[in-house]
């Protein structure tokens, strides 16, 4: 493990530690890619890419099993896109997205950028959680 790697994992072992998993070899090699620096949002198969080429051995399988317990954890947000590609978000604030349909890039849209009016009323003894909204946008 290089210097650098080492430094990373320490505060991410407390990261995961804190969130109540484990550290393990496959959480830290992930969270060391998702929680070291600025926000993402990655697909399983892109996280996939990055672990492996970081000479990691670790399954698709198990960066989506590690991705939803990141998930359930509260440390990423999962973000479905048109149904069939999944999005993990590490930005776990209340925000919304701009998706590039061009590249299917997602870029963060700031919490108090949109004003949605005109929402049912939820269902005796249930809250509104939150609003998913994706504004695509297309060259002109």
């Amino acid at each position: 493990m290089t210097d650098q790697a080492a430094t990373q994992r320490g505060p991410v072992a407390d990261i995961i530690k804190a969130s109540g998993l484990r550290p393990t070899r496959q959480r830290l090699a992930l969270g060391g890619l998702l929680f070291a620096g600025e926000d993402r949002h990655v697909t399983a198969e892109q996280l996939h890419a990055e672990v492996v080429a970081q000479g990691e051995h670790v399954s698709l399988a198990t960066v989506y099993n590690t991705l939803h317990q990141f998930c359930r954890a509260g440390l990423v947000r999962e973000l479905a896109i048109d149904g069939s590609k999944g999005y993990f978000d590490t930005n776990t604030s209340n925000h919304n997205h701009f998706l590039l349909e061009e590249t299917g890039q997602l870029m963060d849209i700031p919490g108090d950028s949109i004003l949605v009016s005109g929402l049912p009323t939820p269902p005796e003894g249930m809250e509104i959680a939150h609003i998913d909204l994706i504004v695509r946008l297309a060259k002109k």
